[in-house]
């Protein structure tokens, strides 16, 4: 029973990084408070949960927290841990994604908007330029969900969540953890993409594609052309972590090309995978703080 309940433990602090389409404990947390028509909150709502985030983090030791700006490489934080192998050595544990990017950065600069105040309609969109037919609108609803659905010429940010437990792809980060290893070292294989209506462009269904290889479990197709990827040590992140510290400890990777994906292979895939998603999840607010941030190593 103890080793269970530490298990459970751990799990329950990795849920508000990213938890599944039918139990989200983050998910939960937002709709408590969410306007069903969206309002945008001021720039003091975001102010105030960065000053909270500060103060709920000051002198308590907590390592370096994400989502940061991957242009800016400084930070103070002076915690400090391993990074965790190359994703071919490690399990492929889940795929999520988030409406916009949680990352600033790379080809993804333009700003959505404070949002909601509790991680949607904000983050980060592709700073590019799309034609007029890769915006056209697909004329039904691609992974709806009461914050709204996702269209042609919105942006993307997919997690590919990796652990050195010994797991299996499934439903929500508790699938990262077993009671055989409770402090797994995590890596987070990241790409950000723009939906397009165009048949040509990559079908997402490829891009979450897995199968085991030399005994582990392997993102088969994550794209090798979107840039050298910036690699920094960070924390689970999500909404549920706006104004209190992340505990984990995560080696990101994230690719600062953007690739753009068919929107109805996404509207697809939502309908039915192995990890339950079927929605995009909301964004923790940019990291800015240097006591939070981690060291950049060019």
């Amino acid at each position: 029973m103890k080793i269970k309940l530490v298990t459970i433990l751990v799990a329950a602090a990795l849920l508000p990084m990213h938890a599944g389409a039918k139990d989200s404990s983050h998910d939960t947390h937002v709709d408590t408070h969410a306007s069903a028509h969206h309002a945008t909150v001021s720039d003091s709502v975001i102010a105030e949960q960065r000053a909270k985030l500060a103060e709920n983090t000051a002198g308590k030791g907590f390592g370096p927290q994400a989502p940061r700006d991957i242009d800016a490489v400084a930070g103070k934080n002076l915690r400090t841990f391993n990074p965790a192998p190359p994703a071919a050595e490690m399990n492929l544990c889940n795929i999520h994604f988030h409406k916009n990017a949680e990352h600033k950065g790379g080809e993804f600069t333009k700003y959505a908007g404070n949002g909601d105040g509790h991680g949607f309609q904000s983050g980060y969109k592709y700073s590019g330029t799309l034609s007029a037919a890769e915006l056209k609108p697909v004329g039904h609803e691609i992974c709806p969900s009461k914050h709204g659905a996702l269209s042609a010429g919105d942006t993307i940010e997919v997690h590919y969540v990796h652990s050195t437990a010994k797991v299996n792809p499934g439903p929500t980060l508790g699938s990262c953890l077993n009671d055989a290893i409770k402090n797994p070292q995590l890596r987070v294989e990241t790409q950000v993409y723009v939906l397009v209506n165009d048949q040509s462009a990559l079908d997402f269904a490829d891009l979450a594609l897995y199968a085991r290889k030399q005994n582990l479990n392997q993102a088969m197709n994550v794209p090798t052309n979107t840039g050298t990827p910036v690699q920094y040590a960070g924390s689970t992140t999500g909404p549920g972590y706006n104004e209190v510290g992340s505990p984990l400890q995560v080696t990101w990777s994230v690719r600062p090309k953007v690739a753009k994906v068919n929107i109805e292979t996404v509207g697809q895939w939502c309908e039915g995978n192995v990890f339950d998603e079927d929605h995009a999840h909301g964004v923790r607010n940019l990291v800015t703080n240097p006591a939070l941030l981690s060291t950049i190593s060019q």
